[in-house]
C-alpha cells in the first residue's frame, strides 16, 4: 500500500512538473506568437487606393477598411491637395480616422495642411522629426552675411512643414509619434502595424553613400487582413531596409509599395528576397527628374516575377480584397501607354549630395532634344 502511494505521488509530481513546463513554454513562446497574429478577416471588402498625385513625384495612399474606418498615408505635394480631397469625396470619405505622415518632405506632406483643414481627422501620426535642410542651405556661422542671405530660402522651403504643424494644432486631432510595434485596429480584422523608424535615427553622415536622412527615417508600416498583406515603405532607403532586415520582423508581404518612388537608393536585392512580393506598386510622376523608377530597381522587380503597377503610367491604382486567398483585385485608372518595365533617365541625383533633392524639383522637365524646336537650315 505504501509503495502504491509513493508511486502515485511521483506520478503526480511528474505531471505537475510537465504542466508547469508547458505553462512556462506557452507564456514564453506560444502566447507572444498568438498575440502577434492578426485577427481573422471579417469577409468584408478592404480597399487600398494608391492615389495619383503626379505629374511630379509624390505619395498618398488611402485605406478603407470593411468597417469603413479610414487611414490616409501622406498627402502628396501642396498643389495636389485638391486631387486628394477629390479622391476622398469620390470614395464617400467625410472623416479620416488616421492621417499618417511618413516623413517631412513636401512631396509627401505638402498637401497635408489643406487635407487636415478640410476633413475631420481624429488621429495624426508622424515620425516626430523636423525637416532637414540641404547642405547648401545650412547656416554658415563663419559668414554672418551669407547666413542672412540664406534665411529667406530656408523659410520658404520649410513653409509646408510649418503649415502642417499649425493645421495639426488647430485640428483637435489626437497626435502621436510613431512607435515601432504599435498596432492600429481599423476594424473588421484589418491591422496596421508600425515597423519603423527605430532609434537611433539615421543622420546625414550615415547617408554619404547615397539617399538622405529624412527618407531613411520614414515611417514604415505593414497592413494585414486575413491572407492579404501590404508593406508600406514611405521613402525608406537601403539603410532603412538593412535595419529592418536585422530585426525579427515579418516582412513577407503579398504587395510592396516600392520605397522612394523606385529610387536606385532603395529596394535592395536582399530586401526583395525577404519580402517576396507578388505585386509591386510604384508611386511616381512622369515629370520627375530623378530617374524614378530606376531601371536597376525595375530589373530586380522583373527578375522577382512580380506584377508591377505605376501611378505615372496607370493613374490611381486600387487594390481590393476580402482577405481570402486568390481574391486580390487590382484596378487601374488608365492603361499604360508605355512599357512598365522601362525606367526613367535621371537628370538629377536623388540624394542629399545634390543639395535641393530633399525639397523637390517642381515643374515640368526640359523637353527631350527631339521635341525642341530647331532653326530651319539656311
Amino acid at each position: 500500500m505504501g509503495r502504491a502511494t509513493r508511486g502515485c505521488g511521483c506520478a503526480a509530481a511528474v505531471l505537475l512538473l510537465l504542466a508547469v513546463s508547458a505553462g512556462y513554454l506557452g507564456v514564453r513562446y506560444f502566447y507572444p506568437w498568438w498575440k502577434s497574429q492578426p485577427p481573422p478577416a471579417s469577409g468584408g471588402e478592404l480597399r487600398v487606393h494608391f492615389l495619383d498625385v503626379g505629374p511630379i513625384n509624390g505619395d498618398s495612399v488611402l485605406i478603407i477598411s470593411p468597417g469603413n474606418k479610414t487611414a490616409l498615408i501622406d498627402a502628396g505635394e501642396q498643389t495636389k491637395a485638391k486631387n486628394v480631397l477629390a479622391a476622398l469625396a469620390n470614395q464617400g470619405v467625410k472623416q479620416l480616422d488616421y492621417f499618417i505622415a511618413t516623413h517631412p518632405h513636401p512631396d509627401h506632406l505638402g498637401g497635408a495642411s489643406e487635407i487636415i483643414r478640410n476633413v475631420k481627422v481624429l488621429n495624426i501620426i508622424d515620425n516626430g522629426l523636423q525637416p532637414s535642410l540641404p547642405e547648401n542651405l545650412l547656416p554658415q556661422p563663419k559668414s554672418p552675411a551669407r547666413t542672412r542671405t540664406r534665411s529667406a530660402p530656408q523659410q520658404t522651403i520649410t513653409r509646408f512643414f510649418d503649415d502642417y504643424k499649425q493645421a495639426v494644432g488647430a485640428s483637435g486631432a489626437k497626435y502621436a509619434q510613431a512607435q515601432p510595434g504599435s498596432k492600429i485596429d481599423l476594424g473588421g480584422g484589418v491591422i496596421l502595424t508600425t515597423l519603423g523608424p527605430t532609434e537611433p535615427y539615421f543622420t546625414r553622415e550615415q547617408m554619404k553613400a547615397g539617399g538622405n536622412e529624412p527618407n531613411a527615417n520614414s515611417i514604415v508600416m505593414r497592413l494585414d487582413y486575413g491572407s492579404f498583406s501590404l508593406l508600406l515603405t514611405g521613402d525608406a532607403e537601403a539603410q532603412t531596409e538593412n535595419r529592418l532586415l536585422s530585426k525579427d520582423l515579418n516582412l513577407v508581404a503579398r504587395v510592396l509599395k516600392v520605397a522612394h518612388h523606385g529610387s536606385k537608393y532603395a529596394t535592395s536585392q536582399s530586401f526583395l528576397n525577404r519580402v517576396k512580393p507578388e505585386v509591386a506598386v510604384i508611386s511616381c510622376g512622369e515629370w520627375n527628374r530623378y530617374g524614378h523608377p530606376s531601371q536597376t530597381v525595375l530589373d530586380r522587380l522583373q527578375a522577382a516575377n512580380v506584377k508591377l503597377f505605376r501611378t505615372d503610367l496607370h493613374g490611381e491604382i486600387t487594390i481590393s480584397t476580402r482577405g481570402r486567398e486568390n481574391d486580390l483585385k487590382i484596378t487601374m485608372q488608365k492603361t499604360a501607354s508605355t512599357d512598365v518595365w522601362v525606367g526613367r533617365i535621371a537628370q538629377k541625383d536623388d540624394s542629399s549630395r545634390a543639395g535641393f533633392i530633399a525639397y523637390g524639383d517642381f515643374g515640368p522637365p526640359p523637353k527631350p532634344p527631339s521635341q525642341k524646336r530647331t532653326k530651319p537650315a539656311k
